[in-house]
Parts: C-alpha cells; structure tokens; sequence
C-alpha cells in the first residue's frame, strides 16, 4: 500500500516542461525523504529511470542547498536550475513550505545535475529541542552531494544561530569520523546583499569556517587534517529578490553558468573522489541516509545514557565518598554502574545499523571512562597515601623492636607494596585499561625515599655518638699530655689515637653492617670518623697552643719554688738560683717546641734545637745582642723546615715573641729570690741594738706606741694582701707598679670603710665589752678584711694577666 502511495504521489509531482522558463528541457522532482524521515526508495528508482540517470556513469553532479527555513531556497534553486519546487507564498505568511528532502534534475545543464531540496532549519514546526531532523538532512546532503549551496540573509553574518554554526560544525565533526576526506565545495550564497561589498563580508565568513573547523574535535587520524582537505569555499552575493528582481534574476544567471561542466577538471564539482557511478547511486543514497538516521539517533541515545549516568544516584554517592577517603569495592559498585547505563544503551540501540550503533557506544564509553577517570585517580591516590603511612609506622615499629634495618626495610616494603597492589586490583575499572604501574611506582618511590631518610637519621646518630665518644675519649687525655710537655708527649698522642680510632672504626663498622649500604659509602663514612678523631687532636692542639704562654709560665712557676720531689722550696739563701732558673726556663722552652707542631706522622723535624740555640744557648745570646755583629736568626721566619704550614701551631718568628714575653715576666721571680736574704749583717743588728736602747726604753714606757706600731702594721699587711704586690711585681717592675699605683687608692677606700663598719658593730651591740677583747676583736676584723680585700683584688687581677696573655699569644 505504502508503495502504492509513493508512485502515485511521484506521478502527481513529476512535471514535465516549466512554463516560466523557456528552455525547452525536462524538470522532474520527487519528494525522496518524507518529514518524518523515511526514505523513498521506490520513488527513486522511478525518478532514476525517468531522467534516464543510469546511463550518464560518472557524468552527474548532485547540488544542494541548506539554510534558514523561510530564506528563499527553492526561489533561488527555482531560477538558477530551472527547476519547479514548491515556494513560499509570502501573501499567506511566513511558514514551512519544503518538507523533508526533494530531489529534482536541473534543465538544461550538461553535465546531468541533480538538485536536493532540503527542508529548512531552526523552523518552528518542529520547534527548537528538534534538531535530529536537520542534522540528519545535512549530513546526508554533504555525503552525496558535489556541491552545498547555504543559503543565508546578509544581515545573519557574524550571529551563532542563524549563520547556521551549531549544525555546522555538528556536521564536520560527524563527517570525519564517518567518512574518508571527499572535496566537498561549500558556496555560501549571501541574500538581499546590503551596500557592505563582497570584499568585507567574504573574510568574516572564511574565518568562521575556519574557526568552526579548529573547534572541532577531530580523530586522531586527522588531527592536522586543514580544512581544505574535506572543502573548498566559495562566497556569492545576490541583491534582494522581492525589491531587485532584475537585477537578482541577472545575478542568478550569471551564477548558473558556473554549473556548466560543473565536474570538468578546475569545475565547481571538485576532485570528484570517491564518486559512486549513477546505476548505484539510488542504493548508495538509501544506505547513506540509514547511516545518518542510526548516527544521529544512536547519539542521541549515548547523549541520553551519558546524562542519567552523570545524575545518577548511587555515582554521585560514590564520587563523593572517594574525594574524603579509600572506598571499599570501589572498582565492584564502579563497574556495576557503568554495565547497567551501556545496557541500557544497548537496549534502545538495538535495531540501528550494527556498524554506527558499535562506534556510538565506544564513544559512549570513551566519554564515561574520561567522567569515572578522576575518581578512580583520587582512588589510587589514597591507596597510594594510606599505604604509606601504614608503611611508616610499621617500619618504625620493626627498628623500635630491634629488627636490623635492612631486613626491616625490606620485609616491610615487599609486605605494603603487595597491600597496594590488593587494593589496586579491587579498585579495577574492567572497561578501561588503565594501568597502576606510575602510582605504583611512585608509592615505592615514596618508601624507597621514606627508608633513605631514616637510614640517613639512624647514620647520623650513629655517626655522632661516636663522635662523641671519640671526642670524650680524647680530648682530656691529650689536653692532658700536652699539659705535662716532653719527649713522650706526641708519640703518646699518636698511641691514644690509633687506640681510640681503631676501637670506634671496629664499632662503626659492625653497626653498619645492619644498614645495607655500599662498600663505597661504609668506607667513606668510615674514612670520616678516622679524620674526625684526627681533627680532635689537631683542634685539641691547637686551643692548648693559644695558651702556651701561661703554660710556660706555669710550668716555669713549679719547677722554680719546687725542689724535685715536688715539695715547696725553703729558700735559705744558700740556693743556686740562676741554676734553677734555667732548668725552669729550659722546661719551659721544651714544652714551647713540644707545642710548636703537630706531630701526628712519622715526620722528624728540629724545632726544638733550633729554639734551643736561638733562645737559650749563652754563646748565641751573646752574638745576637752584641749589635756589632750580624749573624743569621733562625727564628725569622714564618714556617719551620720540614714541617707543613698545616701543620705548624707556632710559627718560629711567633716563638720568639713569645719567649721575649716569657723572660720579661719571669725575671722579677729570680730577681726577688736573689735579694730574698733580707736579714742585715750581725754587725748591722749589734749596732741597731746599742743605737736603739733609747728608742726601746721609751717604747716599753709607753705602750701606746706599741698599739699604733701594731695597728700600722696590719693596716700595711693588709694592704700588702690586697694590692698582691708579690704578685704583681712577677710580672716586672714597671707592669708592677702600674697595677699597684690604679689599684692603691681603691683599696685605701675600701680599708677604711671595712675598719668603719667593724667599729660601728661593737659600739652599738655590746656596749660593755672588755678592752681586751676589743683588741681581739680588731685583729679579727682587719685579718677578714684583709682577706676579703684580697679576694676582690685577686680576681681582677687574674682577668687582666689572662687578658695580657690573650694579647702576647
């Protein structure tokens, strides 16, 4: 019946000869696609028959236009091709006059050319959400035909909707992944052209399409396929029908005659690629317009699944619960949501080509996978994390119970990596191909990181405790032997340090053992706490060098008021004291040149003679200072022979001064010890007794002479005390009585406020005390502030000598 029905309305719409237009040539139509999308195929091959298309080969061209509903396409395609399509009664209103898609064949063009009709679009008969309709019709006219005429109002270019952009670039996008490049020309026909020329319109048409083109997302097979590859553009103008007919209807004929030979080599039609021969071309049209309808429709239906799946309850719940934390069977709920929105999918797209439906839900899977991706990331990424921490803390846990740490390290890694890969494989998305190996690899980056910093925290506390101990095992002793300088001294330190060095590169290296790290690294770790140890002496020797000068003066100070079983000297006025001078200075002096270097190697070197013959021997005394005589100084210089400048504490030129300094505040001790005999002669004292009888007698009449005599003398005693002047005279004459003359006048001032306080105390507490006691009471009180009086003096003292001391050395 629908057969039937086909045939009668091709009979009733087939005309044969047009009366407006006088060529003499057959124009025949057909409606080929109804409004609600079914193809004519019956119809067809009547028509193809009719114009006699079969026997033409690959002699045709097929036009066709596109455009706005309402614009004037069958008017246009009515005059330029002769043909006699229903148009627009614009005394009835503006509305819908072509539906569907109608076919005609143009008169009086050589070669046959075939012209489609297509119904309008953005029409408000199938109102705006319908769009399948017209994107079916477009790609199906850009499929078959050679040449696309889009017809559309001056005034539209440069708007989005009625320039006819949205469905364009639908349609190239559509076009690439359907078919392989075929030259298509699209000639954009500008209506009612206003006074703006064709040179300023044609630009901004071109670069629409341009940008329509790079808009598009592409296959990758064409990628950078230019736009030129798939169309060639062309831009006409026409002035307006309804007020220039003439002039419309010149400018239609002056485009009609481009059609002519339309597929000849530089024609209008193109390359001509992949041109079906005119016996298939009825087959060729019904199976491409299957193709449209299921591509549209089966996007449609993807479109569809992709939004439920997006609003999707459990999804959303889902999606929200992997952004906090790790969701367990993630990968189970995933895919169960992903099986049931593709079967739905496959349910309505069941009776589609098999081809497009397949191709549709790859992409409908492509587009889901891309949706789930970030979750599943953020999946791993937790996974990721939490097995980190889990790492951390176990391993921790295994060094705090004792493991050794490379075991510990590599049990523990081997256990969470495995742990990660549990929770990889129940997080799988079978759809996708996803591959874990880069967050894999990244968490064992992590723990391989992790365990690098502990080991390198447990090293150094490792390394430092022997430091420590190293440090605490030698720096005393050789501070000590340093002390006690002589012949022994370095080979002494040398000892200790073997010992010491030995016994904490054995315990280094055992500890080390447990850390798995390379030869290369144990030795250098080893290597640096052997040169720590050394850098102890050196460092050692080197503070004590600083202090050398006080040392001297020490050891000068113990052995000059010390005999040899180191008792205190009575000094009787008997004793040879230049002899134990000398012996003093020569201690001194060789504890000078034990300072002088460091004598770690089994380098030799005669530092100490050539002190000795510089600074001690008489006979080289007497030559450097006989002026009139010059001889050569070994000690001008700034370096010791044979000995490296790393190594030398004191420099020769150093010693001298030093030595200089050392005799000048150590030749008052001799000079006093010399006039220590302080007794007069026998005669002195006889004479003293016969002179002085007077003076006694008078003495032992008055004993308050007395009293006074003995208040002098303590107040001299203790000023004696506080003002230290032995002391200070140790240091030489002049230096002495510098100090004693700054320091006179404050300890007078303190004396006398001492003896004040002590008068006032008794005075107003026991106000009947006896006079003897009162006596006793004053010796009492002038002893503890002569005491306390030497007490603060002797510390000012002591910071000026150390200060001095800093300065000389």
């Amino acid at each position: 019946m629908k057969t039937k029905i086909w045939i009668l309305n091709y009979q009733l719409l087939t005309l044969c000869s047009t009366p407006e237009f006088s060529t003499g040539d057959e124009s025949c139509s057909i409606q080929l696609i109804d409004g609600d999308g079914s193809f004519n195929d019956t119809g067809i091959e009547h028509f193809i028959k009719e114009v006699k298309l079969h026997e033409c080969g690959l002699s045709y061209a097929v036009v066709s236009i596109m455009g706005p509903q309402s614009s004037g396409k069958s008017t246009l395609l009515n005059h330029l091709f002769y043909t006699n399509f229903r148009e627009m009664d614009a005394f009835k209103g503006r509305s819908q006059t072509t539906k569907g898609i109608w076919m005609a064949k143009c008169a009086g063009l050589e070669p046959c050319t075939l012209v489609m009709d297509l119904e309008g679009t953005d029409g408000r008969e199938r109102g705006e959400d319908d769009t399948a309709f017209e994107k079916q019709s477009a790609l199906f006219a850009l499929a078959v035909s050679d040449i696309v005429l889009i017809n559309m109002w001056c005034h539209d270019i440069g708007r989005e909707q009625a320039a006819n952009k949205p469905l364009l670039k639908t349609v190239f996008q559509m076009m690439m992944r359907l078919f392989s490049p075929r030259k298509t020309t699209l000639m954009f026909v500008i209506r009612d052209k206003t006074r703006t020329p064709l040179e300023n319109l044609e630009p901004v048409l071109r670069e629409d399409i341009q940008k329509i083109w790079d808009s598009v997302p592409k296959p990758q097979a064409h990628k950078e396929t230019p736009l030129s590859e798939f169309f060639n553009v062309e831009v006409v103008a026409l002035s307006s029908y309804e007020e220039k007919e003439e002039q419309f209807k010149e400018q239609v004929s002056n485009l009609r005659q481009r059609f002519f030979h339309s597929i000849a080599p530089g024609g209008i039609a193109g390359d001509r690629r992949g041109v079906v021969p005119a016996s298939g071309f009825s087959f060729s049209a019904q199976q491409i317009w299957k193709v449209m309808v299921a591509t549209v429709r089966c996007e449609e239906i993807a479109n569809e699944k992709f939004a439920a799946f997006t609003a999707n309850e459990n999804w959303c719940l889902l999606e929200e619960a992997v952004q906090s934390g790790p969701v367990a069977g993630f990968g189970k709920k995933l895919n169960s949501i992903l099986y049931e929105s593709l079967s739905e999918y496959d349910a309505e797209a069941t009776y589609f080509d098999e081809g497009v439906r397949s191709a549709k839900q790859k992409q409908l899977e492509e587009k889901l996978l891309q949706l789930v991706q970030p979750a599943h990331q953020s999946m791993l990424g937790h996974l990721r994390s939490g097995t980190l921490e889990k790492f951390k803390e176990a391993f921790e846990k295994a060094l705090n119970g004792g493991e050794r740490f490379s075991l510990a390290a590599c049990n523990c890694t081997e256990s969470y990596i495995s742990l990660f890969d549990e929770g990889c494989a129940d997080a799988v998305v079978e759809l996708a191909n996803w591959d874990c190996s880069k967050v894999r690899d990244k968490l064992r980056r992590d723990v391989d990181a992790h365990v690098a910093s502990v080991r390198a925290a447990k090293l150094s506390v490792l390394t430092s405790s022997y430091e420590a101990k190293l440090n605490e095992a030698i720096a005393g002793p050789v501070e000590a032997l340093l002390d006690g300088a002589n012949n022994d001294t370095w080979p002494s330190i040398k000892k200790l340090l073997q010992r010491e060095t030995e016994s904490a590169v054995s315990g280094l290296s055992s500890a080390l053992s447990g850390f798995d790290i390379d030869a290369e690294t144990k030795e250098k770790m080893l290597s640096s706490i052997q040169d720590y140890a050394r850098g102890v002496v050196e460092a050692k020797a080197r503070e004590e060098a600083g202090r050398v000068l006080i040392r001297m003066k020490d050891r000068f100070s113990t052995l000059f008021n010390h005999d040899s079983d180191s008792m205190p000297r009575v000094w009787t006025g008997k004793e040879d004291i230049r002899a134990i001078t000398r012996t003093a200075r020569s201690a001194s002096l060789k504890l000078l040149s034990v300072m002088a270097a460091i004598r770690l190697d089994d380098n030799v070197d005669d530092i100490e003679n050539t002190l000795t013959s510089a600074l001690v021997d008489t006979k080289n005394n007497a030559a450097v200072t006989d002026r009139s005589i010059t001889t050569f100084d070994p000690l001008a210089s700034s370096t010791w022979e044979q000995v490296p400048p790393a190594k030398t504490l004191i420099t020769p030129v150093q010693c001298k001064s030093l030595w200089r300094q050392f005799r000048a505040e150590t030749e008052y001790s001799e000079a006093s010890k010399r006039n220590n005999n302080w007794m007069p002669p026998p005669w002195a004292i006889v004479a003293l007794v016969v002179l002085g009888f007077n003076e006694f007698m008078t003495l032992l009449r008055n004993p308050l002479y007395l009293g006074v005599i003995f208040v002098g003398y303590l107040v001299m005693k203790a000023l004696w005390v506080q003002l230290d002047i032995s002391g200070e005279f140790r240091r030489g004459v002049l230096p002495g009585l510098l100090s004693i003359s700054t320091k006179f006048l404050p300890t007078v001032m303190n004396l006398l406020r001492k003896l004040a306080e002590q008068g006032q105390s008794p005075a107003t507490n026991y106000p009947q005390t006896n006079p003897g006691a009162e006596s006793k009471s004053f010796q009492s009180g002038s002893s503890s502030m002569a005491s306390s009086a030497s007490s603060g003096i002797t510390a000012p003292r002591n910071d000026i000598e150390y200060s001095s001391s800093s300065k000389e050395e």
